[in-house]
């Protein structure tokens, strides 16, 4: 676990230095400008960062089921060198993907202007910018990755479906509640970034604007792998410790009576 954990801060850390550095630059230097080669960049890495990111978390959907409901075998399908290939699988899989979409994006005469509308290139919002009749082949391309990443949802929803009926074997409370914590981190990695993602992408027309646009963009690319160490890093007792002498800290300071006679 603790492999995957360091390739998904890499992917995590990948993503927001695609996105966020350009976002903070152009907001200082009052700019938003970006070349066509830059934009053709940024759409690859974010890409791969965000397949990569995806992958990951399935093989450790696959790493949960394998600890709970065979870990007698744990050593045995989830060695050293299985781990190795599986990463370089997710890692490998991420490129070719984000390969394909910059390729059949960029392939693309753009005749609509060169307005964006977005803080980073994003794959909807360039196709808008084109008029060409093979626009119809990124919509194939992302259509086949869709069902693909429908299959994986499906093969992480059965996978939880035999975690809990495993857990709910378990004769003692205590055993209950030590396997349901060593999967609730994923869980909300993965529903943060699956629902983030699903809402910006198949949210109905007729509720979209440039500011939601915007919004949900920040949301689903920025927001996740903002908050994903976090999430993995509440399992450490010491830092949920810290994290409770701060918020009582402040709670304290928020309720002195010298506090709320300066805010009045």
């Amino acid at each position: 676990m603790f492999f995957f954990l360091l390739n998904l801060a890499l992917t995590d850390l990948g993503s927001i230095c695609t996105t966020v550095p350009k976002a903070m630059h152009d907001s200082l230097w009052d700019t938003r400008t970006i070349s066509y080669a830059g934009c053709a960049a940024q759409l690859f890495f974010f890409v791969f960062f965000i397949s990569a990111e995806y992958f990951l978390l399935i093989i450790m959907c696959y790493d949960r089921y394998v600890s709970i409901c065979k870990p007698l075998h744990y050593g045995t399908l989830l060695g050293s060198r299985a781990c190795a290939h599986m990463a370089a699988a997710a890692w490998a899989s991420a490129f070719l993907n984000a390969l394909l979409h910059t390729a059949n994006t960029f392939s693309l005469p753009l005749c609509q202007g060169n307005a964006l509308g977005q803080f980073f290139c994003e794959i909807p919002h360039i196709l808008n910018l084109s008029c060409s009749k093979f626009y119809f082949s990124e919509v194939w391309v992302s259509a086949f990755h869709s069902s693909l990443a429908l299959g994986c949802f499906v093969f992480i929803v059965l996978s939880y479906v035999q975690i809990f009926r495993a857990v709910l074997r378990i004769p003692s409370e205590q055993g209950h509640q030590k396997a349901f914590s060593t999967c609730l981190p994923h869980r909300a990695v993965l529903s943060l970034f699956i629902s983030t993602a699903v809402f910006s992408y198949l949210k109905p027309p007729s509720i979209s604007s440039p500011s939601l646009d915007l919004s949900l963009s920040v949301l689903y690319s920025v927001v996740p792998p903002a908050l994903n160490p976090l999430i993995y890093s509440l399992r450490n007792q010491e830092l949920k410790g810290g994290l409770r002498k701060w918020m009582t800290l402040c709670f304290q300071k928020c309720c002195t009576p010298s506090f709320l006679h300066q805010s009045l």
